[in-house]
């Protein structure tokens, strides 16, 4: 007796629409994340810095008056 599966269609993985030139590797992909990651976290840091640092405020005056 002859064993008859059903005939299956295979289909192809969809096609990038990005250049060749454009697509990264995964690799490439997860080093840039990395990067940005530590770029954000430096500025960050850098905000908050000066967020703890007094805010220099300079008197505002009129322009026939001195500060004191």
């Amino acid at each position: 007796m002859k064993n008859e599966a059903p005939a299956q269609q295979l289909t192809l993985l969809p096609t990038s629409t990005v250049s060749a030139r454009f697509q990264l590797s995964r690799a490439t992909r997860e080093r840039g994340l990395r990067h940005v990651a530590e770029i954000r976290q430096l500025l960050a840091e850098r905000q908050a810095a000066q967020a703890a640092e007094p805010a220099d405020i300079v008197p505002i005056g009129h322009p026939g008056t001195r500060a004191a």
